[in-house]
């Protein structure tokens, strides 16, 4: 997106007031976006965005500014605006740059932009068809499919330049429940960093369109989830939402470098279950968080979080490496070139232990189910979490008895590692956006199924005694 020559004026020009460290992130991103209602198509949105974001460190001081104007005037006057925040001498000069090949892992085989758009449209028209024709109940189907080709170049102050390229794409089906008792909703939705083939050969788009109207129609005939501290059973794949909000993001160092998480200066230390093991992979190919690099150039990895209980690592960019004495460990990211980077999980996700679901189940003697997880908050600094479950069953002598519906999960994610007493073998990942302070940004939350004891669980549905 620009020479070696304009980055090096660049660079030295950030530089020339005393900065320990300068970088300019680089990014050109070609999104679309589809939106169906019923089998109508409502939108459908193209847009190319090109940017570039400065940023410079001094000790533990940084300045981040953005621009959209990539010429040369445009970011030397950038790095010129950016160094008037120190006042210092210039400390380092950057005399050649030196490109870093990196892997190339998540290339599309298919690029959405080589793939007809109208025998998308027909695929999507196809499956919400199947939505709507799987009960008279269905009233409404509406589909999201959005997907996007993005390229990165970094150049920094060591004298490197880095570079990848990330494809993505996101199907959405919400169908729509109705009768006498009222309206019920649900939501599949499948993605990866992958092109078009993931929806060719690894997602049959109609048959997910059919099990998001199933479970709207399930709750439909839901009664009110009881309330009172209970056994749980949190199912896999987007149940791992759970650990990603109660416990991922306190263990960014973003928190843990100013002791405001729960978990600052407890590595070494047991935090969990002896039964729970966690990481945080970047590498996996083609999953939906991943990355060759992360958003400061560090090559991704495998981060073993948790292992046997106990608390290994953190998730470390470089600058907040600086308070902690740790280098970045390939966990820094950031939505687009609009936000200064920081530490963020990419897929993270519980490992599988030894029973099967159905053993859970079947020694559970009276519990919740949450077979399909909802959004939620959560404080970092005390782990406390407030969560929505879309789809809810209570367990009745090792059995599946009968739906609930309005069931919120309540408790703190110290509690929960601690308390949690089976991990089963059916580990599964599912594709969420996780906001923080550097944006919006893709992220696979997983899990097996897992049970948690002495949760506490909200419900208009009364009281457990």
């Amino acid at each position: 997106m620009i020479t070696k020559s304009t980055a090096l004026e660049v660079l030295n020009e950030a530089l020339s007031t005393g900065a320990d460290f300068a970088e300019i992130y680089l990014e050109e991103d070609d999104q679309t976006t589809i939106n169906m209602d019923n089998g109508k198509v409502e939108s459908c949105d193209d847009t190319l965005t090109r940017g570039a974001g400065i940023r410079l460190l001094k000790d533990l001081r940084s300045v981040y500014g953005y621009t959209n104007n990539i010429t040369r005037a445009g970011l030397l006057r950038l790095a010129r605006d950016l160094s008037a925040s120190f006042d210092g001498e210039r400390l380092l000069t950057v005399d050649s740059i030196t490109k870093v090949r990196q892997g190339k892992k998540h290339l599309p085989k298919i690029r959405y932009s080589e793939f007809p758009r109208e025998e998308l449209i027909a695929m999507l028209k196809k499956s919400s068809d199947a939505c709507l024709a799987y009960d008279e109940k269905i009233v409404r189907c509406e589909i999201s499919f959005a997907f996007n080709y993005k390229t990165v170049e970094i150049f920094n102050s060591t004298g490197k330049q880095f570079g990848d390229v990330h494809s993505r794409g996101r199907y959405i089906v919400t169908a729509t429940a109705r009768d006498e008792r009222g309206i019920e909703t649900f939501h599949h939705r499948p993605g990866a960093q992958k092109g078009m083939e993931f929806f060719l050969e690894e997602v049959d788009l109609d048959e997910e369109a059919r099990s998001a109207a199933q479970s709207a129609l399930t709750l439909l005939g839901a009664k009110e989830c009881p309330s009172g501290k209970m056994t749980v059973i949190i199912g896999n794949g987007f149940g791992g939402v759970i650990f990603h909000e109660s416990c991922g993001h306190s263990l960014e160092a973003s928190s843990v470098s100013k002791g405001l998480s729960v978990f600052s200066g407890k590595k070494g230390e047991k935090i969990a279950s002896d039964i729970v093991s966690a990481v945080d992979d970047g590498t996996i190919d083609g999953a939906w968080g991943s990355g060759n690099i992360d958003d400061e150039g560090n090559p991704t990895a495998r981060n073993l979080l948790i292992k046997n209980g106990v608390l290994t690592s953190y998730l470390v960019d470089s600058f907040n490496g600086r308070r902690m004495n740790e280098p970045g460990n390939g966990a820094c990211r950031r939505e687009s070139y609009k936000f200064e980077p920081t530490s963020r999980m990419s897929n993270t996700f519980i490992l599988n232990g030894k029973s099967t679901p159905e053993e859970i189940i079947a020694n559970t003697e009276f519990g919740l189910y949450a077979k399909d997880m909802g959004g939620g908050s959560v404080n970092p600094a005390t782990g406390e979490f407030n969560f929505a479950v879309n789809e809810g069953y209570i367990v009745e002598n090792g059995k599946i008895s009968y739906p609930v519906k309005g069931a919120t999960l309540i408790g703190s994610g110290k509690e929960v590692l601690l308390n949690i007493d089976m991990v089963g073998n059916d580990l599964l990942r599912a594709q969420g956006m996780c906001g923080a302070a550097s944006g919006s940004i893709p992220a696979d939350v997983g899990e097996p199924t897992i049970r948690v004891q002495n949760m506490t669980v909200g419900g208009r549905g009364g009281t457990i005694k």
